[in-house]
């Protein structure tokens, strides 16, 4: 999915919500600028693009689907790896943003909050199983063959350049050590049948590495 592919699929799910065109292209040019800047390695359109089709994938179980979707686009709007406020600040662009391209069909106040659910990777919408899917979607990366994993950890690597070994690799330990000791890594059946096993393996793979 190129980037032309992913305008017209923004397209349109904000002409669903909004007949002005030139506004729905200056949010697209927002977002296009946002997620293609050089230090994303990872937290790009291409992260945006693959949870965008695991979405399509699971349109028929998913509640809101449309909330969801305007969570994948946002979640990561704002992103800059020495803050500690990204889910916060990209949840609020969201808010501020869906305000002005919808007509209150949408439920502003979900997709707020599924970005925020981002941050702890914790269901805080207890309804349904659309957080679940979300933060599953989010985190299907770490139940990738080791081969696409390792790309993985060598882009969170350079997104986070700015800090030397003997700093990044603690920091990066205690993550995976976090993420271990989860009774469950995904929420959904579906997703703990399928990625569940590997992505632990993964984990305390890349965890033997740092060490």
């Amino acid at each position: 999915m190129k980037s032309d592919k992913l305008y017209k699929n923004w397209i349109e799910l904000g002409k669903k919500h909004c007949q002005d065109h030139q506004l729905l292209n200056f949010y697209w040019n927002k977002i296009k600028k946002n997620y293609s800047e050089k230090k994303r390695y990872y937290h790009n359109l291409s992260h945006i693009e693959s949870m965008l089709l695991k979405a399509v994938e699971n349109k028929n179980q998913l509640v809101d689907y449309d909330e969801i979707l305007f969570a994948i686009w946002f979640h990561d709007i704002i992103y800059k790896a020495t803050s500690k406020k990204n889910e916060e600040k990209s949840a609020d662009f969201a808010k501020s943003t869906l305000k002005k391209i919808t007509k209150g069909i949408l439920n502003i106040d979900k997709v707020y909050q599924l970005i925020i659910s981002t941050k702890s990777h914790k269901i805080i919408l207890e309804e349904g199983n659309d957080n679940g899917f979300l933060l599953d979607f989010d985190l299907s990366i770490l139940g990738q063959n080791w081969s696409v994993y390792k790309n993985y950890i060598q882009q969170i690597r350079k997104e986070y350049s700015m800090y030397p070994d003997f700093l990044y690799k603690p920091g990066r330990k205690k993550v995976l050590k976090h993420f271990l000791n989860r009774k469950n890594l995904f929420f959904t059946e579906k997703y703990q049948c399928l990625f569940e096993e590997k992505a632990r393996q993964n984990l305390l793979k890349e965890l033997n590495l740092l060490s």
